[in-house]
């Protein structure tokens, strides 16, 4: 049989365990790596070979992903014994295995003074550590990573050589006589071991930044309050949560509560940042996470970082290594420029990052992952989607930028690369659409990209003249992306809450529910329009927004109401703010649910100005957690539109009574959720479409989103909601590129 496997195949160990399998069951033959996968031919007894095509897909090494596998009758050839055979040519992308965490054998032998890789931070074999973040190019081996510069010294040559070996040609192999090595750059710095310095440094209160897998971190003792105060000032981040990297999951007890599902994302080897909810007097800096309920908790992502915290911390700040707004820095050079007016010292290392890879962050949804930032240790899996279609790349929006690119019935989303605001990260975007291309070697037929005219992904897709360009709205992208990420087909009821999305109108969308397929959509319904005073200064300053609601409701008298957002404009600019909301003077209608969160949060006094995207419906979110079950305020249901003005009125009559802030808080996202499911009702009478797809930021909203599933849920509804695709728009790119796809066909 000829047996062809696709997938995550190579750099997994993949060649070794059918080389093992194939000796193990008396099948000859032999197996090499392609550009699109594993190919082998194996020969034997038809009962044989049947059990051992059935045992490549049971007993499959652990990073492997099998997409699919399939077997072709040949003549046989009479050979004995099996091979592995160097690697060759192939038709199709090859899929490279995402970076991962250091598996329990390497952990094992990195604590083990017998073993000859002793605490030595670059330990891997071919069930752990880097991978995309080395590759350089296909197929997956050695040459074709940043490990190429090193030459395996001997007693590593026969590791990598011996097929029965767990180190059988894991390209990243190496040891303290030939392989990278940790340095330690920095003012005062002495001759003792760099590890040993750089523990030092963080006890006496020092910002390190560490090279990690795919890029830099920074890093403070996170009980150290003046660390933590230090770097929040020099990182110019002056309230949004740092990550924590905690030794093992023992650690995790002292400082936030983890349920099983929490526990279980935490240890997997993707080791992404997980939402925890804090527990109270834990040692930690108050700093880390100033008005908020919830930590983000991390394991040890390598070898490294595992020697750092082992017997020294209880926990360490591990956040980007970067300046806010900026991209991270994955190159030493580039590091020491940008961050050396934040970091005291470097912990640095000469084995390269070829493409830089941020943290993935995760929080549970109804007992399951739902990732909020999709990166390492998810990148570069694809998604399998419901049909072939045309390749695609798709550029994304211009908030938590990826790209994705599409072939026949794969979709590759690109890791997580920050928010397209300055030129730094637009050229982070270009760096891994290039790269993406090369390694799955796809030439794109189109190009994919938002409506928004000004975004710089719009103006970068314009770079592929004279491949046709296709533009998509920003709500139908997220729909498809939901859809695509679920294997939906066929029309759906789109539900998709947001902060801001160019509509088709010329208006500012974000609380929508649409009717409609890939290839199109009709808007069944929206929140009532609301002016913006200030445009875009009413994302950075939500008490314009809700300065907003409550002139609907009161008027000029609006201002003399005794609540803070209404304390925010002076004396002085209070005619200037009023001839905006009057005329609509850079106040654009919005419908936006996202802004409808920020305005409660400033009504209720607590953000009238943010220092980070989505800061005030996050406050409002955890002001809210267990009042969720509160009795809904009243709103009114237009022929389409949402009118949430009654809401605003009782919530204003109620502060004034004295009700507590949380349990108002609590009632507004039962108004919401309860409002969603009547409109869904409402739609379904009228189109019999019973199906809905849950997308956009809003849906990050565990509180809301839970309340949402079910209502809809105990009305007979269908619902799909994203797991490993953001609903935000890191997950955007995706949904652009399957609806290009429809219109390239």
């Amino acid at each position: 049989m000829r047996v062809e496997i696709a997938g995550i195949v190579q750099g997994v160990g993949f060649r070794p365990f059918l080389y093992r399998l194939a000796t193990a069951n008396g099948v000859s033959g032999w197996v090499r790596n392609t550009t699109a996968g594993v190919v082998a031919e194996v020969e034997g007894d038809e009962a044989v070979i049947s059990r051992f095509l059935k045992k490549i897909e049971e007993e499959a090494p652990p990073l492997a992903a099998i997409a699919r596998l399939q077997a072709f009758a040949m003549e046989p050839r009479r050979e004995a014994g099996f091979v592995i055979l160097p690697s060759g040519h192939g038709e199709g992308p090859v899929q490279i295995a995402p970076d991962s965490d250091v598996c329990p054998d390497c952990l094992r032998e990195l604590f083990d003074p017998a073993d000859r890789r002793y605490r030595y931070p670059f330990i891997t074999c071919t069930n752990c550590g880097p991978r995309y973040s080395i590759v350089t190019g296909v197929p997956y081996d050695r040459p074709f990573t940043t490990m190429a510069g090193f030459p395996l010294c001997d007693r590593c040559r026969e590791e990598y050589e011996t097929p029965g070996n767990r180190r059988f040609h894991a390209q990243p192999i190496a040891c303290p006589v030939c392989g990278p090595r940790l340095r330690l750059l920095g003012d005062g710095i002495g001759n003792e071991d760099p590890l040993a310095q750089a523990v030092r440094l963080l006890r006496e209160g020092r910002i390190l930044a560490i090279k990690g897998i795919g890029g830099y971190h920074l890093a403070v003792d996170a009980c150290n309050d003046r660390a933590v105060r230090r770097l929040r000032r020099r990182k110019k981040r002056d309230e949004k949560p740092f990550a924590l990297m905690v030794p093992d999951p023992e650690a995790i007890d002292g400082i936030a509560f983890a349920d099983e599902s929490e526990q279980r994302l935490l240890g997997g080897a993707e080791r992404p940042i997980v939402l925890l909810r804090k527990r109270e007097g834990s040692g930690l800096s108050l700093l880390i996470a100033p008005a908020n309920g919830y930590l983000g908790v991390m394991l040890p992502s390598s070898p490294l970082h595992h020697l750092l915290l082992a017997d020294n911390f209880s926990a360490l700040v591990m956040t980007s290594g970067n300046v806010s707004d900026e991209p991270i820095a994955y190159r030493e050079a580039d590091a020491l420029a940008r961050l050396g007016d934040i970091a005291d010292c470097f912990l640095t290392h000469d084995r390269g990052i070829h493409t830089r890879i941020d943290d993935s962050v995760v929080r549970v949804f109804q007992g399951g992952p739902l990732v909020l930032r999709r990166s390492r240790g998810y990148v570069p899996r694809s998604i399998r989607l419901p049909f072939s279609q045309t390749s695609i790349l798709a550029v994304g929006g211009e908030l938590k930028a990826a790209v994705c690119l599409t072939a026949g019935d794969q979709a590759c989303l690109s890791q997580h690369i920050g928010d397209l605001k300055n030129v730094e990260t637009l050229a982070s975007l270009e760096e891994t659409a290039a790269h993406l291309k090369a390694i799955l070697d796809i030439e794109p037929a189109g190009v994919a990209h938002d409506l928004h005219p000004d975004y710089l992904s719009t103006r970068y897709a314009g770079n592929f003249a004279p491949l046709p360009r296709i533009g998509v709205q920003h709500h139908h992208a997220h729909m498809a992306s939901c859809m695509a990420e679920n294997g939906l087909e066929g029309e759906v009821l789109g539900v998709v809450f947001d902060g801001t999305g160019y509509g088709t109108d010329g208006t500012i969308w974000g609380g929508e529910f649409l009717l409609g397929d890939y290839r199109g959509f009709e808007r069944a319904a929206h929140f009532r329009n609301l002016p913006l005073p200030g445009g875009d200064a009413a994302v950075r300053e939500p008490y314009r927004m809700a300065l907003s609601c409550l002139y609907s409701l009161f008027g000029t008298e609006a201002f003399d109401l005794p609540l803070a957002c209404c304390r925010e404009v002076q004396e002085s600019d209070r005619e200037l703010f009023l001839r905006m909301l009057e005329r609509g003077i850079n106040s654009p209608p919005t419908s936006s649910c996202g802004r409808l969160f920020d305005a409660v949060a400033s009504i209720l006094g607590l953000r009238q100005r943010i220092t980070y995207e989505g800061q005030a419906a996050m406050e409002l979110e955890g002001l809210a957690e267990g009042y969720g079950d509160s009795s809904p305020y009243p709103f009114v249901m237009d022929d389409d539109a949402l009118n949430f003005t009654p809401m605003i009125r009782a919530i204003v009559e109620e502060l004034s009574a004295g009700r507590p802030r949380a349990e108002i808080a609590g009632a507004f996202h039962t108004t919401i959720a309860a409002a969603t499911a009547e409109m869904c009702g409402r739609i379904r009478q009228r189109t019999g479409l019973a199906r809905v797809v849950l997308s956009g930021g809003v849906f990050q909203n565990r509180l809301l989103a839970e309340d949402v599933v079910a209502r809809l849920a105990r009305h007979g509804f269908q619902v799909f909601t994203h797991r490993l695709v953001p609903p935000n728009d890191g997950g955007l790119a995706l949904g652009q590129a399957v609806v290009a796809g429809q219109h390239l066909v």
